[in-house]
């Protein structure tokens, strides 16, 4: 087994290795997908040495290990590669990519994407919007949830509506793009979810955006 662990500390400084370049920041960090290989491959070598006999437990740890990065990495791996589109489409169109585990979120601000108090997308910011459906056709095995939010202006009930009008309109939008209805979801949480405080208007801008969340259909 003390060969076996040796191993597995050089796999995964091997892996550790493997960075990816943030255009936004201009650093480099640690991928995700290698991140999930070492996890993969830890979780598997220990499932893989608790399931082989006792002559052969190295052994079985060193399958699982394999096993479980390649599992764990190809998830991370693929959203790396989304990711990475997404941000060179979107450097410079106001729309923040934000990266959590295996799910990317596409923060969309309503002063790019909707005039105030309407529905309908500005058409100024349809060509980014096109860009997002591009990157999403091209990586088809992820779901779409669109969600709409507005700031505390108004009452409860009119921001509740107006965030679904929203989110199915940008919905509607990917859709007509080609994107396969299945994949999506809309929905609309009003001022339910602010991000800044509606004492400013400022904050008030913040709170008023669309946000796309992207999973991958594995999980």
């Amino acid at each position: 087994m003390k060969k076996t662990i040796l191993a597995l500390a050089v796999a995964t400084v091997t892996l550790a290795g493997c960075m990816t370049y943030d255009p936004y920041t201009g650093e480099e960090k640690v991928s995700n997908a290698t991140k999930g290989s070492v996890i993969g491959a830890i979780g598997g070598a220990a499932v893989g040495a608790a399931t082989s006999s006792s002559d052969d437990r190295g052994k079985g740890a060193l399958i699982g290990a394999a096993s479980g990065a390649a599992v764990g990495g190809g998830i991370g791996y693929y959203m790396d590669r989304q990711e990475a589109k997404l941000r060179r489409q979107l450097e410079g169109t106001g729309v923040r990519v934000v990266r959590n585990g295996d799910q990317i979120d596409l923060i969309m601000p309503g002063n790019i994407t909707f005039a105030t108090d309407q529905s309908s997308i500005r058409p100024a910011f349809t060509d980014t919007l096109q860009s997002v459906a591009l990157v999403l056709k091209e990586f088809d095995k992820t779901t779409i949830r669109i969600e709409g939010h507005t700031d505390s202006t108004g009452s409860d009930s009119y921001n509740q509506l107006l965030s679904e009008r929203r989110a199915s309109s940008v919905r509607d939008f990917l859709l007509n793009q080609g994107i396969e209805p299945s994949r999506t979801r809309a929905v609309g949480y009003g001022e339910r979810y602010p991000v800044a405080s509606n004492e400013t208007a400022a904050g008030r801008e913040q709170n008023r955006r669309v946000e796309l969340t992207l999973v991958p259909m594995q999980q």
